[in-house]
């Protein structure tokens, strides 16, 4: 794939990823009137843009690599399954989120709202971090060719930062969606990512050289001094 295709396709998939993400916040809010949604969709929108064009110029590598996403990519069936719970869960997040603002289910504070979308903006900001700390963060399962184990950055203080700014994100988006209902698939959603995080422990402990040893070094897998 050259570099305008991957250009190209990379532009394609992200336009039609942030079309479905507003139906599926929308249309379940059956109202445009949803300023927490429109606020959250503004920052994964801005947020996603930078880091797209950021690394199509900085390491087009690392967006080629993780265009092979989602569970039909991943080598391993226990890996499939985990992501087509997590995807699902997700999604719940934002349709439940949705239908909690057309039926007010439930009530969240707009200064909540708003520390929210502070955190998912820290959340970003991590996993940017770990993408120009790490050329080989794939959206699987895998080791690339000339993988090596990274320890510093962000990979300093968890083994797994991409999978905390992604946990950091989710367990803020019900709080910037105003739905206190949203917070159950979003705490599914936490239980795929540690079961996904413990099967990749296994596989790259087997298939990376140097990673056993990384973990004896860095000893917390997810949060800084908690686990």
């Amino acid at each position: 794939m050259d570099e305008t295709h991957l250009r190209r396709r990379t532009y394609l998939n992200a336009a039609g990823f942030f079309v479905f993400f507003w139906l599926i916040l929308f249309v379940p809010a059956w109202t445009l009137d949803f300023w927490q949604g429109w606020i959250y969709w503004s920052i994964f929108l801005a947020a996603e843009v930078f880091i797209i064009l950021y690394f199509l110029k900085k390491d087009p590598e690392l967006i080629r690599s993780r265009l092979r996403i989602g569970p039909s990519a991943e080598p391993e069936r226990s890996q499939k399954i985990i992501q087509t719970f997590g995807g699902i869960s997700y999604l719940l997040v934002l349709v439940i989120a949705g239908l909690d603002h057309r039926f007010g289910w439930s009530s969240v504070s707009p200064y909540l709202a708003i520390a929210g979308d502070i955190l998912i903006l820290a959340a970003f900001y991590v996993v940017y971090l770990t993408f120009r700390e790490n050329h080989f963060t794939a959206a699987i399962v895998e080791v690339q060719n000339g993988q090596t184990v990274i320890s510093t950055g962000p990979y300093a203080w968890v083994r797994h930062p991409m999978y905390a700014g992604t946990s950091l994100l989710v367990l803020a988006s019900p709080f910037a969606l105003g739905s206190l209902w949203a917070l159950i698939p979003a705490f599914l959603v936490i239980a795929g990512i540690v079961l996904r995080l413990l099967e990749e422990e296994k596989f790259l402990g087997v298939n990376l050289p140097g990673y056993p040893e990384y973990c004896t070094k860095t000893r917390f897998r997810l949060i800084p001094f908690v686990w």
